[in-house]
């Protein structure tokens, strides 16, 4: 396998865009990536994009190929792929992994969404046939009390209060404040997050993420054309998929087994980023700054945890000293996180790595991470999908 460097990143605004269709904002990301890169269109070789069926242009989750018709149709190959939220991971993936096996030199990786109002519907049927239409009608659990019961299960686990929980939208703010891409930038306090409305508890409104448009695009390319067009190229030292396994307690079916001991958390997200680091050689400590899928203000909490980033029940207190802060010694979300750009479904992955690029480059303004040279992404999405990356630079 080759190694794969990410030579161009490009993000279109998050944001509510009535006016604006969703490959209008893929084209805004994917120009900027090109000139980021220094190449032309013409010099892509392949696109592999996130696609879902929220977003318009041909339906059928055939983004891609919206984005090849706008750009300009040169016959390059299109993957369209579709994991939930866990879509523009994917996509990376697939580019990652058709550089890395010499399939292509030069490719786009591209996501791009626009996003109902209200409650993500996770099926598009009402028939009886149909389990995801019969997990939502009989369970009624949609993803806001799913994340309240975590939190639950959590205070009971290690003591985790409100104002614990609190901290980590106030820290989201503090940062998101300074990026020109995030939806939400004003800074919140510790009484404006707990006098929020209480959605499920103990989750208040600004402790969610809600939804959001955006689109954003990554050019991704072998060693030898990095080396023509940058003396500090981004490495993509590793990029991993996996999905999750049956018996992690999480009630994603009609039915699941209960662990027999222990806490309970995504195993889809943990095998991901376990593979990813393996494949970069990285140990978890080893990592300056992760950018982790905070749909709610939970994860920041357990998934470190999950991954060995801190010790069980650690994760509270490096909040609350400010640790997980850019100048922190464990950097968590110095984009700002979902919880300032709100979720565009497919384009999240994409997101991450174009911010890890800017923070490796040291191109962050006023929330970058001093000194980082390995950084993480990580995605989870619908069906127990997940996807996790490691840069280097």
């Amino acid at each position: 396998m080759r190694d794969v460097a990410v030579l161009g990143a490009g993000m279109h605004p998050w944001g509510k865009f009535a006016d604006r269709s969703v490959t209008a904002m893929c084209r805004v990301a994917t120009e900027a990536a090109l000139a980021d890169a220094g190449v032309a269109w013409r010099d892509v070789e392949a696109v592999a994009a996130a696609s879902s069926r929220f977003s318009g242009g041909k339906g059928w989750g055939l983004n891609g190929n919206d984005v090849v018709e706008e750009m300009g149709s040169t016959g390059i190959p299109v993957y369209n792929l579709s994991a939930g939220c866990a879509a523009g991971g994917n996509a990376f993936n697939i580019g990652w992994l058709l550089v890395a096996s010499g399939a292509h030199d030069c490719v786009l990786v591209v996501g791009g969404e626009k996003m109902p109002k209200g409650f993500i519907q996770t099926s598009g049927l009402e028939e009886d046939t149909d389990p995801e239409h019969l997990r939502q009608l009989c369970v009624g659990m949609p993803g806001p009390t799913f994340w309240a019961a975590l939190c639950r299960r959590r205070m009971k686990d290690f003591g985790t209060s409100e104002e614990d929980l609190a901290r980590i939208a106030v820290k989201a703010h503090r940062i998101g404040k300074h990026n020109t891409n995030a939806r939400f930038r004003q800074e919140f306090t510790m009484e404006d997050v707990l006098g929020s409305a209480m959605v499920s508890y103990p989750l208040h409104l600004y402790e969610i993420c809600p939804v959001s448009d955006g689109a954003a695009a990554v050019v991704i390319c072998s060693a030898d054309v990095a080396r023509k067009r940058t003396t500090r190229p981004v490495w993509a030292a590793s990029s991993s998929v996996a999905t999750a396994r049956f018996d992690d307690g999480l009630p994603r079916g009609l039915g699941t087994v209960v662990p027999q001991a222990g806490p309970t958390c995504h195993s889809e997200a943990s095998l991901a980023v376990g593979k990813a680091l393996e494949s970069a050689a990285v140990a978890p400590t080893e990592l300056d700054l992760v950018e982790l899928q905070d749909n709610t203000v939970f994860y920041e909490l357990a998934f470190p945890e999950d991954w060995g980033l801190c010790q069980p029940g650690e994760a509270e207190r490096l909040v609350e000293k400010g640790e997980t802060l850019p100048t922190g010694k464990l950097p968590i979300n110095p984009s700002g996180g979902f919880l300032c750009f709100g979720e565009a479904t497919t384009a999240m992955g994409v997101f991450q790595i174009c911010e890890l690029t800017w923070q490796l480059r040291e191109q962050a303004g006023a929330r970058q991470v001093p000194g980082a040279k390995i950084a993480l992404a990580q995605t989870l999405g619908l069906g127990g999908n997940a996807t996790a990356a490691v840069l280097k630079n």
